[in-house]
């Protein structure tokens, strides 16, 4: 079991995430329908969205690179990341240094930008983590939701993570998905919470050698502004 903690960059100070990434894949078929036999109605929703953005992919992808910008009124944020998530090592490059490390020993000169590689990937892949945490995290489906943003009619499940482990446990997110298992938009809610902390657009999806990612998200009324750029998916042949 490896386990991926995310949580949000205080520079961004937008969202804050965590989750626990399990990476384990059978090869036996016998053994991943027995698997496939004991996932939950919520589960196999879950699994669906993950597979529509390419989770049968995710085994091949050997190096992932993005940048994370952030638009708010005037100011401008951007970092970038480099990721190898076979061996976890990554690389961070921002204007002001360039930093070295690997997820499985992350020392204290490390964990500010740990920090901000936990938020930045989740928003990048989120709906892999609906699959991905599946320990000391619960998830419920509504058939039928209101989109917050839209106010069109779609489906919607959501992920709270248990009050222990990560930066900032206990949060909750609400996907908004269509008939084809895509999320469109999402709500960010802080300690659980019924009032919204965050909602967003999910825009802009493009197929990265068969991972989808949705670059471009946008709060009401353009508040704050947060798109990928520099993305690429390298995977083994």
């Amino acid at each position: 079991m490896k386990k991926i903690l995310l949580t949000l960059a205080a520079v961004a100070a937008l969202v804050s995430c965590k989750t626990e990434t399990k990476t384990e894949i059978s090869e036996n078929p016998t053994e991943t329908q027995a698997i496939q036999e004991e996932r939950t109605p919520e589960q196999e929703v879950a699994y669906k969205i993950a597979e529509a953005s390419g989770l049968e992919n995710w085994d091949k992808v050997s190096e992932l690179q993005f940048t994370f910008n952030v638009d708010r009124g005037d100011s401008h944020f951007a970092r970038a990341w480099k990721w190898n998530p076979k061996t976890d090592d990554v690389t961070m490059m921002s204007p002001e240094d360039t930093i070295n490390y690997n997820r499985k020993s992350v020392d204290s000169l490390a964990m500010n930008a740990d920090k901000g590689f936990i938020n930045d990937a989740y928003w990048l892949m989120a709906p892999m983590h609906l699959v991905w945490d599946n320990e000391g995290t619960n998830l419920t489906v509504q058939d039928t939701a209101t989109a917050p943003m839209s106010k069109q009619l779609m489906k919607k499940i959501t992920i709270t993570y248990g009050n222990e482990g990560g930066y900032t446990p206990g949060d909750a997110y609400d996907f908004f998905y269509d008939d084809t298992f895509m999320v469109r938009e999402w709500i960010y809610r802080r300690g659980n919470v019924s009032e919204f902390s965050m909602v967003t657009t999910w825009d802009d999806y493009k197929d990265y050698n068969g991972i989808k990612i949705a670059s471009d998200h946008k709060a009401p009324e353009d508040a704050v502004h947060l798109y990928f750029t520099d993305i690429a998916v390298k995977t083994e042949e």
